[in-house]
């Protein structure tokens, strides 16, 4: 027999070494190299995919041919049954795309893809395939989310070659593999959930997925830092990555795309944790914006753009008086260094300064902003705080600044204006170059253009 081959791998970012040493020269991370027993036998998952599509009636041969002749012919997408993941994954499942899903445990990736499960099989074959759970967990948790179990087909095992063999055979339109981190290639010795096991079982079943034409959906965990465990060659070979996020509310469940390759990236879906499962959020408009009949001083609603959709979310500041020689600054849902960027506009710029005052800025919902629009709604709001002169209650903004004190255009100008509208905002306030041309009688729009025009709103 062949001697085992040993090399050490860093587990955060998948780097190669002949020996071992503290720190990784790649990402710099401490304390993750770790001796790994690999394959004497390399693209171990390829032979895995070889040999369970052997056979196989779908599978598609690798030969060179024109580009000019290859059938454009759109295949119809499958529907998840929730219109919300629908819209994460561009508008549906596509055949022989590869899912990966990931989230921190317990923030319902399982449920979310069991329900998926129930509502596919009415109309289409899935294969469900467990590895984290015994089918008793599985028909438990089926029995209490209230899923017709009965046109199900699901399976325990942690063999990616077995998984692609069944597959092969059952021929399904989805397969889902709950999670990658438990499934083992054979001919690598080392653990399931190492550096080289995921590798080589997420290469076994994306190519499975590209030559049969069968969906097929990953569930992946995530580092302390809500980051994807594992190489990250595991995000380079999917085809979409998608993260289930629960936020400071636990009521609520946000799924971020983060890549598409058949659809918009940075698109969220709203789902509801119940008893019996996730519910859709058909408007998280309305769920972000449950505003109070008094408006305190710092509060003020904003207008977002997520993937292909406008959000309107409530954006809250409080600035205080230090007891500290250090002031504090304090940001959740918006980015710290746009906050510390924004407060130095507004000292150069306008002359408001807040050297001696704690700031603290929250974006409600626990939602994460992005989007560069909440600079205007950001400084409205710091300003309203520190003047404790409160913002009324139908008023809405958004817009860019710029280091030089201007206020810049944003995409999606007039569908923004048109949510807030349809939210009933009246008075709006928008980047010169966003104002509509054409005048609503039931709408202010007000157009700004240098930060010290915002003074005067407050």
């Amino acid at each position: 027999m062949a001697k085992a081959k040993s090399v050490f791998i860093c587990s955060s970012c998948g780097a190669k070494y002949y020996r071992w040493q503290g720190i990784c020269s790649e990402c710099g991370e401490a304390g993750t190299i770790s001796e790994t027993i690999v394959d004497t036998a390399p693209n171990a998952g390829a032979k895995v995919a070889a040999r369970a599509l052997s056979g196989f009636a779908g599978t598609t041969g690798s030969g060179i041919c024109s580009l000019a002749t290859v059938d454009l012919t759109k295949r119809p997408r499958i529907s998840s049954g929730f219109t919300e993941f629908d819209r994460v994954l561009g508008g549906g499942i596509v055949s022989g795309s590869v899912v990966l899903i990931g989230g921190n445990p317990g923030a319902g990736k399982s449920t979310l893809l069991l329900q998926t499960v129930g509502r596919l099989c009415q109309n289409h074959k899935v294969l469900y395939v467990t590895g984290e759970e015994s089918l008793q967990q599985v028909a438990l948790r089926a029995h209490r989310l209230k899923i017709e179990s009965s046109n199900i087909r699901i399976a325990a095992e942690t063999s990616i070659d077995t998984i692609c063999e069944m597959a092969s055979k059952e021929s399904p339109e989805v397969l889902i593999v709950d999670s990658i981190q438990v499934m083992h290639v054979t001919g690598i010795e080392s653990a399931p959930g190492s550096v080289s096991q995921v590798r080589e079982g997420a290469a076994a079943l994306t190519q499975f997925a590209k030559r049969t034409g069968i969906a097929v959906f990953m569930v992946g965990h995530v580092t302390k830092d809500g980051t994807l465990a594992g190489p990250k060659i595991l995000e380079h070979c999917v085809d979409c990555s998608v993260i289930l996020e629960a936020g400071t509310d636990m009521r609520y469940r946000t799924l971020r795309c983060q890549k598409n390759r058949f659809g918009a990236v940075n698109e969220i879906g709203v789902f509801a944790m119940t008893d019996t499962g996730l519910k859709e959020v058909k408007n998280p408009s309305a769920i972000f914006l449950n505003r109070q009949d008094t408006v305190a001083p710092g509060s003020l609603a904003m207008v977002t753009w997520e993937g292909t959709r406008p959000l309107l979310v409530e954006l809250q500041s409080l600035v205080d008086l230090s007891l500290y020689s250090n002031p504090r600054r304090l940001s959740l849902g918006t980015d710290q260094n746009r906050l510390s960027m924004l407060l130095s506009v507004l000292h150069r710029h306008a002359e408001f300064a807040l050297a001696d005052q704690d700031v603290f800025v929250n974006v409600v919902g626990g939602v994460k902003v992005e989007d560069t629009s909440s600079d205007v709604p950001l400084a409205l709001a710091l300003i309203s705080s520190y003047r404790d002169k409160p913002i009324d209650k139908g008023t809405i903004a958004f817009g860019e600044i710029g280091l030089t004190g201007e206020i810049r255009p944003v995409p999606y100008g007039q569908e923004r204006i048109s949510e807030a509208v349809k939210q009933g905002f009246v008075r709006i306030i928008v980047p010169f170059d966003n104002a509509p041309r054409t005048r609503n009688p039931n709408v202010e729009v007000i157009p700004v253009k240098r930060v010290t025009d915002l003074f005067n709103l407050v």
